[in-house]
């Protein structure tokens, strides 16, 4: 093991422990490099490394400190992993995607109210008259981020984030139909919705589950059948 590993996994260990519970300062640099058997150069590598996994933070003339360690906050480093994704790992991604996103449907399903449909209907309509492929992704995000969001678990929130980045679907689209791509996935979100309004979580989880089955099917196709377009949605 490499000098600098070891020295992340002794201060992970010291955290593990409660020696180092959430929120304490580490103690100074030539203490805590004393204490783990490490140079101040090896010490100084694990810190920065720590930092970037969001499991240490640093705060300007104050120290360093062990971070809040909420699961949704030390995921969230696994957002790059996923947008430079592809082939097999991008499919692997879409696969938990489809594992973790129709139960989220399903339980917002019996936590939703009047105001978040109001919400949803909105992102919609905006989303029917989206004229580009970015913008039609940034509405296609909130909708789906929304209904997650009622759940109210923000490590689920995070995780089917990572699993589907913006970066993610902007290369999917573009290698499709587009205007097909959006009259498809415009009609699944509005049955999404239906039975969400109607406050039935089999039927959110199915229509969920076949929505993402058909953005599956683009990734592995990279085509849509060919069907009729709104006018505005026609390049």
């Amino acid at each position: 093991m490499a000098v600098t590993d070891d020295a992340i996994e002794k201060i992970k260990a010291m955290i593990v422990s409660g020696e180092l519970p959430e929120g304490s300062r580490l103690p100074k640099e030539e203490a805590l490099a004393e204490q783990l058997g490490l140079s101040r150069n090896s010490l100084r590598e694990a810190v920065r490394a720590l930092v970037a996994m969001r499991i240490l933070v640093t705060r300007q003339g104050d120290g360093t400190y062990v971070s809040s360690l909420e699961p949704h906050l030390l995921l969230d480093g696994l957002t790059f992993a996923a947008d430079v994704s592809h082939g097999t790992s991008a499919a692997q991604l879409l696969q938990v995607r489809r594992l973790l996103e129709p139960q989220a449907t399903a339980l917002a399903a019996a936590r939703i109210t009047d105001e978040d449909l109001a919400v949803l209907r909105g992102v919609l309509d905006r989303c029917a008259d989206a004229a580009t492929a970015e913008e039609f992704i940034e509405h296609d995000m909130a909708f789906h981020r929304h209904i997650v969001a009622v759940v109210g678990n923000p490590v689920l929130s995070t995780l089917l984030e990572i699993v589907s980045t913006r970066t993610q679907r902007v290369r999917l689209i573009r290698g499709i139909d587009t205007a097909a791509a959006f009259v498809s996935s415009h009609r699944e979100h509005e049955a999404i919705l239906a039975a969400l309004a109607a406050r039935d979580a089999p039927l959110a989880a199915a229509t969920a589950m076949a929505h993402v089955a058909a953005v599956e099917q683009w990734a592995a196709d990279g085509r849509l059948p060919r069907t009729t377009t709104p006018r505005h949605l026609t390049a």
